[in-house]
C-alpha cells in the first residue's frame, strides 16, 4: 500500500496510462441524438439540445430538399446511398437542410456526429466507435475548406474512398462548403492546362482539387435568391413567431438585406426575428 502523497500520485498517474489504450465507453444513443466527436480526447460529447429544424420551414429549395431526403431515407432504410457534399451561396440553407433531415429521421435511428477540420485525422479512430452499432449515422461536417497542404485534406480524401479504415456500411459523411472544389483555385493553374486533339485535359493541379469533391458521390447546390423569394421567406418566418407582415414590411426587409449585403434565407431568417421582437 503506498504510504505517502507522492506514491499515491504515481499510483494514479501509472493507471490513467495503463488505460489510456482502451477504448472510450460508447454513448447511449437511445438518448443522445447528436454528438460532437472530441479529436482531442478520442472520445464523443453528446449535444443535449441539438438544434432543430422541420423541412416544411425550408421554402425555396424544393429540388435540393428532395434529392437530399431520398439519399437519406435510402440510407436509414439499409439500402445503398451516397455521401453528399452541398455546396453554394452562403445562407441559402445548406447546414439547415442537413439539420432538418436528421431530425426527420431520428426517431427511426438516424444520429448526427459533428466533426470540424481539426478532428478530420481522427476519423479511422471515430469510424471504430461507431462501426458495431445499430444505429445509422450521418457525419456532418460544416463549411468545410482546405487552405494548401492542410493534412485534413489528405485525411477526409482517404475517409471517404480509399483507406482501409474507411466508414462502415452504418455511417455516410455530408459535407456543407462555399467552395464546390473546397480549396482556392488560382488563375495561375491554368497554365497547366494540355489541349491534346481538340480535348481539353485539366493540370496535375486543377485535377488534385477536384479529387476531393468528387468522391461525394451526390452534390447539391444552391443558388442566390431573387427579391420576391427572399420576401417570401422573411414572411414565412415573420408568421412562425407571431408578427405577420404589416404595410411597411417589405421595405425594413429589404432595407434589412442591403445592411447585410446579401438576400438569402439566413438574413431573412434574422431579419425576421428582429422585426418580431420590435413588434
Amino acid at each position: 500500500m503506498p504510504n505517502t502523497a507522492l506514491e499515491q500520485m504515481l499510483e494514479r498517474l501509472l493507471t490513467r496510462l495503463d488505460t489510456h489504450g482502451d477504448k472510450p465507453a460508447a454513448l447511449d444513443w437511445k438518448t443522445a441524438r447528436a454528438a460532437r466527436w472530441s479529436a482531442q480526447a478520442g472520445k464523443l460529447k453528446p449535444i443535449l439540445h441539438p438544434q432543430r429544424v422541420a423541412l416544411k420551414d425550408l421554402l425555396a429549395i424544393d429540388e435540393q430538399k428532395q434529392r437530399v431526403d431520398a439519399n437519406t431515407r435510402q440510407f436509414v432504410a439499409g439500402r445503398p446511398a451516397n455521401n453528399v457534399l452541398l455546396t453554394g451561396a452562403r445562407g441559402g440553407g445548406k447546414s439547415s437542410l442537413v439539420k432538418a433531415v436528421h431530425a426527420k429521421y431520428a426517431p427511426k435511428g438516424l444520429r448526427l456526429i459533428e466533426v470540424d477540420k481539426a478532428g478530420l485525422p481522427s476519423l479511422p479512430d471515430l469510424f471504430d466507435l461507431l462501426a458495431d452499432t445499430d444505429n445509422r449515422f450521418i457525419v456532418f461536417i460544416d463549411d468545410l475548406s482546405f487552405a494548401e497542404h492542410e493534412s485534413g485534406y489528405a485525411s477526409l480524401k482517404a475517409a471517404l474512398d480509399g483507406s482501409l479504415a474507411g466508414p462502415s456500411d452504418n455511417v455516410l459523411i455530408y459535407a456543407t462548403s462555399n467552395r464546390r472544389h473546397l480549396m482556392p483555385e488560382y488563375m495561375a493553374e491554368n497554365l497547366e492546362t494540355e489541349y491534346l486533339g481538340g480535348e481539353v485535359h485539366p493540370g496535375e493541379a486543377t485535377e488534385e482539387k477536384v479529387s476531393l469533391s468528387d468522391r461525394f458521390g451526390l452534390w447539391v447546390s444552391f443558388h442566390v435568391m431573387d427579391q420576391e423569394t427572399y420576401l417570401e421567406i422573411a414572411r414565412h418566418w415573420a408568421a412562425s413567431l407571431g408578427a405577420p407582415a404589416n404595410e411597411s414590411f417589405e421595405r425594413a426587409a429589404l432595407q434589412w438585406s442591403l445592411g447585410r449585403g446579401a438576400r438569402n434565407g439566413r438574413v431573412a431568417w434574422q431579419f425576421a426575428r428582429d422585426w418580431a421582437g420590435r413588434q
